[in-house]
């Protein structure tokens, strides 16, 4: 209780520099905002793990798009929250043998140069062109989503010679259906590259690394799709290190919005791990589906001045 109390002081008076930071005036009191920021990154955190998508992609384009806060603030928290939630769950995925972090290691070296370039680039471009170029890429990856939603990519396969030489292979259990599991690589290359290109978009738009990893991972390289949600996770914590960095480095950092995004996506992300092993993924990815939706078009409607 008291450290909340402190922290409703310095929310209070951080409160002004919403004013210096091109913010709106909100129609609730300033108090309110953060309330609403805590449970609503509170519900993001569970489904962003259960989804294994990271709270980024969901984040950006919903706090973006219905809260009172510049966009260049919203994409820095996107992607540190993002980051908080994805080392939240990366120990209890670790314990629980639903991620490995051989694999997640080479994928999130490649994204952390993209995310770290995407990031130079999204900070350049106008904020009305970021707005709309965030709604058609949330719209892009619903379409994804929803093409994946009943794929299955980790079918009998061999290895290829990167993943031999990097030792992309392995055993874990699967909980949901109480045996273990086989899991091999192949397209190395086309992974590494993929997850370059995931971590650039993440970068330029704040959305973290996560929304396209599982697709990556389970379609493209084969991995088995519970471990392929676990390692997306514990990737997510590398590659949004590099770009969340530069926004911090250029000033894009706002306190009344981060701390409370970063407190309940963390309280969040710890429930969806204990969550994950009890459900199946396609529950939480028919309501992202619904929510990105809706985000999405709210943000292109706002960057076409709508």
């Amino acid at each position: 209780m008291r450290l909340l109390i402190r922290g409703a002081a310095a929310l209070a008076a951080l409160a002004p520099a919403l004013a210096h930071a091109g913010v709106p005036p909100p129609a609730l009191p300033w108090w309110a905002w953060p309330i609403l920021l805590f449970l609503t990154t509170f519900v993001l955190g569970i489904i962003a793990v259960l989804g294994g998508i990271g709270g980024g992609v969901l984040f950006v384009p919903i706090v973006g798009g219905f809260f009172p806060f510049h966009l260049d603030f919203v994409r820095g928290a996107g992607l540190l929250l993002a980051l908080c939630g994805a080392l939240a769950s990366g120990p209890g995925l670790l314990r629980s043998g639903l991620a490995s972090l051989r694999l997640a290691m080479p994928l999130a070296l490649t994204g952390s140069a993209g995310g770290i370039l995407g990031a130079l680039v999204g900070l350049a471009l106008p904020t009305r062109v970021v707005q709309a170029s965030l709604g058609i890429t949330v719209l892009l990856i619903v379409a994804l989503m929803w093409w994946t939603r009943n794929s299955h990519g980790a079918g009998s396969h061999a290895a290829d010679r990167w993943a031999l030489a990097l030792g992309l292979h392995g055993t874990f259990h699967d909980p949901a259906v109480s045996r273990d599991v086989d899991w091999y690589v192949h397209r190395t290359g086309w992974g590494l590259a993929a997850f370059f290109g995931i971590g650039m978009i993440g970068g330029l738009f704040g959305l973290g690394a996560g929304w396209a990893n599982v697709p990556a991972l389970n379609l493209l390289m084969g991995v088995p799709l519970k471990l392929a949600v676990g390692t997306s996770g514990l990737a997510i914590s590398i590659i949004n290190t590099s770009a969340a960095w530069i926004y911090m480095t250029k000033g894009a950092l706002l306190p009344i919005l981060h701390v409370p995004s970063i407190l309940g996506v963390m309280l969040g992300a710890r429930v969806g791990v204990r969550l994950l092993k009890r459900i199946h993924s396609s529950t939480a990815h028919r309501l992202i589906i619904a929510v990105l939706t809706l985000a999405g078009l709210r943000a292109l409607a706002q960057g076409l001045g709508f």
